[in-house]
C-alpha cells in the first residue's frame, strides 16, 4: 500500500484537529493512506499527539514526506504553499488558499506544470445544514436574496472581508451558479473593531444577490438568509441532524482520493473553476470597496 508521509502547518485548533485525524482516520476511507510525519510551528512546541515538530527546511527536503497540510493564518497560505509546490509536494490548505486572485492563478498552474495535487478546503459546503439547503434550492427559480454573515471581530493576518468570508460567497456561487459583482462598499471603524462590507451581485440570469459580511466585538456567530423564489421565501437555513463523520474528517478522505486518482478530472475542473471564479469576485468586491 502506497503511503502518503504528510506534514501539518500550524498547530491551532485546525491543526490539532488535523493532526487527530491523520493519527485516526476514517476506517476503509483513502485516509487511510496518510501518515502523519511531523508538524511545523512558529512556536516552539513539544511532541502534540505523539507527533513530533519539525523544521520547514526539513519538511521540504524529506523524501518521505509527500504533503502539506496548510493550517496557518490566511496571510501566509500563499508563500507557504508555493514552498511545499516548488518541492514537489501535494498541498492541502485552507480557504482562501491567496489573498488576490492572481496568485491563486500562479499557483494552480505550478501544481499542474508539476504534476500536484493542489486542494483548498471549503468545510462549509460539508455541512449538513448545508447540504440541506442546496436540497432545498434545487429546481427553484430565484427572484432576489440575500446573505448576511455576523461575527466577532476579525483578527490581523485573515485580509479583506472578501476574502476572510469566502466560505459564504462559496456557498452563493455553489447554490446560484456564477456571478457577477455590481458594487461594493465597506463601512469600517477601526476604534471600536467593527466593519461591515456590503457586495452586490447578479446571477447570470440577472436576479440580484446581496452579500454583508458584519463583524465587531459581541457580534453573534450567524448566516441570515432571505431568498425569494418564484414560489416561496426562504428566510432560515433548515436545521439538519450532525453527520457522523467530522467536517475536517470528511475534507480529508475527499483530499486523499485526490491523491489516490479517485477523484475525475472533470470534478476537479470543476471545483478549480469554482474556486478561482470566487476569488476573481472576492478580488474585484476589495477593488471596489477600496476606490
Amino acid at each position: 500500500m502506497i503511503m502518503f508521509g504528510a506534514v501539518v502547518i500550524g498547530v491551532g485548533i485546525a491543526g490539532q484537529v488535523r493532526i487527530r485525524d491523520l493519527l485516526a482516520p476514517e476506517p476503509g476511507s483513502p485516509a487511510e493512506k496518510l501518515a502523519v510525519r511531523g508538524f511545523i510551528s512558529r512556536r516552539s512546541l513539544d511532541t502534540q499527539q505523539g507527533v513530533g515538530p519539525i523544521s520547514a527546511e526539513e519538511a521540504v527536503s524529506r523524501e518521505d514526506i509527500h504533503v502539506a497540510i496548510i493550517c496557518t493564518e490566511n496571510v501566509s497560505h500563499e508563500d507557504t504553499a508555493r514552498t511545499f509546490l516548488q518541492a514537489g509536494k501535494h498541498v492541502c490548505v485552507e480557504y482562501p488558499i491567496t489573498l488576490n486572485y492572481k496568485a491563486a492563478v500562479e499557483l494552480w498552474d505550478l501544481a499542474q506544470r508539476k504534476g500536484l495535487i493542489l486542494h483548498e478546503e471549503h468545510i462549509e459546503l460539508l455541512t449538513e445544514d448545508y447540504k440541506q439547503l442546496k436540497r432545498e434550492v434545487e429546481g427553484k427559480t430565484l427572484q432576489e436574496g440575500t446573505l448576511h454573515f455576523t461575527g466577532g471581530a476579525l483578527k490581523p493576518g485573515f485580509g479583506f472581508p472578501a476574502f476572510s468570508g469566502i466560505a459564504r460567497l462559496t456557498w452563493l456561487v455553489d447554490l446560484f451558479g456564477e456571478l457577477s459583482v455590481t458594487a461594493a462598499t465597506m463601512e469600517e471603524d477601526a476604534e471600536n473593531s467593527y466593519s461591515k462590507m456590503t457586495a452586490k451581485l447578479l446571477t447570470s440570469d440577472n436576479r440580484p444577490l446581496t452579500w454583508i459580511e458584519e463583524r465587531g466585538p459581541g457580534l453573534p456567530r450567524s448566516k441570515n438568509i432571505n431568498f425569494q423564489f418564484d414560489k416561496c421565501t426562504m428566510t432560515q437555513i433548515p436545521p439538519a441532524p450532525r453527520g457522523t463523520v467530522g467536517l475536517f474528517m470528511q475534507d480529508l478522505i475527499y483530499f486523499s482520493a485526490k491523491l489516490a486518482g479517485q477523484v475525475s478530472p472533470e470534478e476537479l475542473q470543476r471545483e478549480k473553476t469554482r474556486i478561482l471564479h470566487c476569488l476573481e469576485l472576492a478580488d474585484r468586491i476589495q477593488s471596489l470597496c477600496q476606490q
